[in-house]
């Protein structure tokens, strides 16, 4: 879900006065005063807010709305200053979703359907089930329902840089800034993604709501962007190699099997199985 939610925000900025610069407290008052309030919309979407990645169990993100979901973020402690770390998680996506409905004065999922999937023709895939009595908060960073038909319409647009046929989805420099390293000067750590499932050690590892697989050496470029999920679910774009995919299956229980198998970092195996089909 984190790179169509930002998908979505990335919209947003195009039709509003909402900035990627912008602070929380801007767009959502209640954080005023509060830490959290100068967190910009650009590290909540690149793990670099200082927002913990989860609720503190056994609490779980099920409310009616955004709004309600933020609320239960306010009075939670960051874990470090803004900009300082990088730590992969999905929390402070609610914020950032929250500031998009503000600027659009819509629901997230209306944004979604609207912005995203509709003009994509994405007609089995949505953040919210279609199925509930008094709504349900969408879950930005891993709540995406989807098909691989309708994501993979998806993956065209980015790959085409914001078109789909002859509609504008995204504006080109919005898909750019999303690509473009926005880790910047936070600290990884070792073993974070890119290093484990694919052997890469450059610190750039992130843009907005995907991962920065592999990297030009030069130009430092991503030409390797992904979104993979904890169960299975695997979306690539290899610009160099002009291959794009999506691989999509359910693995049941944790994402960790006891032999050692993760379907999270196991994933780039099949990119890279496919380009070299690709190429032969």
């Amino acid at each position: 879900g984190k790179w169509v939610a930002a998908a979505v925000i990335g919209a947003v900025v195009d039709r509003t006065d909402l900035s990627w610069d912008d602070p929380v407290e801007k767009w959502v008052p209640q954080f005023r005063g509060d830490a959290k309030g100068d967190i910009l919309l650009r590290q909540l979407l690149s793990h670099t807010s200082g927002v913990r990645p989860y609720l503190p169990a056994p609490r779980v993100d099920n409310y009616n709305h955004l709004d309600s979901a933020v609320t239960e973020i306010l009075p939670l402690d960051t874990v470090f200053a803004p900009g300082i770390r990088f730590e992969y998680g999905g929390l402070a996506m609610q914020i950032a979703g929250r500031m998009a409905e503000v600027a659009m004065g819509e629901e997230f999922e209306f944004l979604f359907q609207k912005l995203i999937a509709v003009p994509l023709e994405m007609t089995g895939s949505h953040f919210t089930p279609v199925n509930t009595d008094g709504g349900h908060a969408p879950m930005l960073g891993g709540g995406l329902c989807t098909t691989l038909n309708d994501y993979i319409r998806f993956l065209k647009m980015i790959y085409h840089n914001g078109r789909f046929g002859n509609k504008e989805i995204l504006k080109p420099e919005t898909v750019q800034t999303m690509q473009v390293d926005q880790v910047r000067n936070a600290v990884v750590a070792p073993g974070e993604y890119v290093e484990k499932a694919l052997g890469q050690h450059h610190t750039g590892i992130y843009g907005l709501g995907e991962w920065r697989e592999l990297v030009d050496e030069t130009t430092g470029e991503a030409y390797q962007i992904s979104s993979p999920g904890w169960a299975g679910a695997y979306p690539w774009i290899n610009k160099r190699d002009s291959v794009y995919g999506f691989f999509i299956a359910h693995v049941q229980g944790g994402a960790n099997k006891k032999d050692g198998f993760s379907s999270f970092y196991g994933s780039p195996v099949l990119s890279e199985t496919v380009t070299k089909i690709v190429n032969q």
